[in-house]
């Protein structure tokens, strides 16, 4: 199995501006994600941005960089561009990496490869881990996906799903005993051709009212396998209080 790695970093964010450049242990967070990238089977890491400073900053530290639009709604669009520069062949895995995921499992990465390579009818594969705590079931800011008995995703909300109507009848937040709750991991493969048709797939009311561009492919009838995990991956950095807890742990290995 080959496939390429590519970390979208666009240069705004609304809640961390600069995001992709604050510091991690002296270097930039978006060099972190690639590094790890790197440590995967990977043939190619591949860092896609909008802005000079990130390209020089991928440069400095001898990543291979592409300049990409700066109106891309979605990483998976600045994905698109990308694949149309590199002139990629059809049916090459593209893994896309989240530029804030410094700590992602470069294991996870290859899992996700090697999940699109051996389920064809798949246009995407992604992964999940066991929801344990009931603050993460009623979060609206952690994806929750439900499956079919074959792993293929069934539907993606920011709501508790699947909703355990007895054991929520008397509206209190419980997570039922033995509910089959994942909570979605945003790390995907897809190959070449399928991102080539993705900005061009009309965005649907469930994608617009969940904030969630995944749904695109399945209210477009595309499937997505899911690799359901054991264990739970350490989060990206998303707040100033993640950027802190990240700079620590890497504190604690060096």
């Amino acid at each position: 199995m080959s496939f390429i790695a590519i970390v979208p970093a666009r240069a705004a964010s609304t809640r961390l501006p600069g995001k992709p450049l604050l510091d991690i242990a002296g270097r930039p967070m978006v060099v972190r994600t690639a590094e790890r990238a790197a440590r995967s089977n990977a043939s190619r890491v591949i860092i896609a941005t909008d802005h000079a400073d990130i390209e020089a900053a991928a440069r400095q530290y001898g990543f291979e960089v592409l300049m990409t639009r700066a109106d891309h709604a979605t990483g998976t669009d600045r994905l698109a561009e990308a694949v149309q520069i590199l002139e990629l062949k059809p049916d090459t895995i593209v893994v896309n990496v989240q530029g804030d995921e410094p700590l992602i499992d470069p294991e996870m990465i290859n899992t996700v490869a090697q999940m699109l390579c051996t389920h064809p009818q798949a246009a995407i594969a992604t992964c999940a881990s066991p929801i344990r705590e009931s603050i993460t079931l009623f979060n609206p800011n952690a994806v929750k996906v439900v499956c079919d008995q074959n792993g293929h995703a069934l539907y993606f909300s920011r709501a508790p799903i699947p909703w355990a109507r007895d054991a929520l009848a008397d509206g209190a937040h419980r997570l039922a005993s033995g509910l089959p709750a994942w909570h979605h991991i945003g790390l995907y493969a897809y190959r070449a051709d399928f991102l080539r048709r993705f900005p061009t797939l009309p965005i649907g009311a469930l994608e617009q009212f969940e904030s969630l561009e995944q749904l695109r492919a399945l209210e477009h009838g595309y499937q997505i396998i899911v690799h359901l995990g054991a264990d739970t991956p350490v989060a990206g950095v998303d707040t100033a209080a993640d950027l802190e807890r990240v700079r620590a742990i890497f504190g604690r290995q060096a």
